[in-house]
């Protein structure tokens, strides 16, 4: 009975209210919390912070965001890379205009201008749903990526449309450019990655998160309940784009250093989609999850062949990588269609009962 609930009384009502409740869940994320601040950098190498930690914790900032759309409000988007390249260009001239200006406050304000694109290519969602929004947000994803190649002005003139990320120091220390280690960055990610998935629980576990469930399972039920769907909808839209817009602006400026319009493409808005329905429509964890396995799990296989020794072409590799990790995608869909977060608490319960079956 590792997991013992038993004796954990809550004497108040903030008590009864909180996120983690239970004792072994605060205690395993305090160990989360240490390893990812202490132990990865003291342990791991350049090469696996910037190429696999960094990109990792982005792409998992994302996929909350996307998570808080379609996971816990019901509303399908396909043009969440859009609002990342919003983000990103948007930290890109602020951040030149004003380089005094710390980048970090650059990087949470660049949110607000992909949360005002989000609200605007959200108004469909108030007479269509399902699959016909998703074409909306799917012409959201076209017509902005157009306007970053298209508009001159967004990129300073560059003809290529790319963007080159400047140098930024955060309390005397360089945090982007070509001076800028791995590890400042790393923790710049991390600090700001902890900081919203935080503010994110505490907004789902919320009123404004019942309303959103709400509006997810029968919108007219809730609507009959008093619930305004106009600011519901509207909200859901706009928290989730700040996300995305955030991410977008950590992903060129901690990750990349330099990117074009391309690397905010359909391809990016899809895989952040498998990552929410792998990991667990409606959970936090789940969508950590589905970034480790979307882009955690290829590296793994790329890197096998060469550990064991193994000589294997480039090309047979990136094509073995494909093909396993599809089938371990499809795998756990079989498994557990309702995501890897699912699968998470089915052990939790196992481990409340254990050693007894039942």
């Amino acid at each position: 009975m590792f997991y013992r609930e038993v004796g954990q009384f809550k004497t108040t009502y903030a008590a009864d209210q909180a996120i983690f409740p239970i004792r072994q869940d605060r205690i395993g994320l305090a160990l989360i919390l240490f390893v990812a601040f202490v132990g990865i950098p003291l342990v791991a190498g350049e090469f696996m912070i910037a190429s696999v930690m960094v990109p990792f914790l982005v792409l998992s900032l994302a996929a909350i965001g996307l998570n808080i759309l379609i996971g816990y409000t019901g509303l399908i988007s396909l043009g969440t890379a859009a609002f990342m390249g919003v983000g990103a260009i948007a930290c890109y001239k602020l951040s030149t205009i004003f380089p005094q200006v710390n980048v970090v406050v650059w990087i949470v304000v660049s949110g607000f201008f992909a949360a005002a694109f989000g609200v605007l290519f959200g108004l469909p969602s108030l007479r269509i749903k399902g699959f016909y929004l998703a074409i909306a947000t799917l012409a959201a994803q076209f017509f902005l990526q157009w306007c970053f190649i298209r508009i001159p002005w967004l990129t300073n003139g560059n003809t290529s449309g790319a963007i080159e990320v400047p140098s930024h120091t955060l309390f005397g220390i360089h945090v982007t450019g070509a001076n800028a280690t791995p590890l400042a960055r790393y923790y710049v990610v991390l600090a700001i990655v902890v900081a919203m998935t935080w503010v994110a629980s505490n907004l789902v576990h919320g009123r404004i998160g019942r309303n959103w469930m709400a509006v997810r399972d029968m919108d007219i039920a809730a609507q009959l309940m008093g619930i305004r769907l106009l600011p519901a909808k509207l909200l859901a839209f706009a928290v989730s784009s700040f996300y995305a817009g955030v991410a977008g602006a950590l992903m060129v400026f901690m990750w990349l250093g330099a990117a074009e319009p391309e690397a905010f493409n359909i391809n990016l808005s899809f895989e952040l989609l498998f990552m929410v329905i792998i990991g667990g429509l409606g959970s936090m964890i789940g969508a950590f999850m589905g970034a480790a396995l979307i882009h955690i799990l290829p590296i793994i296989v790329r890197a096998a062949p060469a550990s064991l020794g193994l000589n294997v072409g480039s090309a047979t590799v990136e094509h073995l990588t494909f093909v396993i990790t599809g089938v371990l995608i499809i795998f756990f869909l079989i498994v557990e269609p309702h995501g890897l977060a699912r699968l998470w608490q089915i052990g939790k319960q196992k481990l409340r009962v254990w050693p007894f079956p039942y």
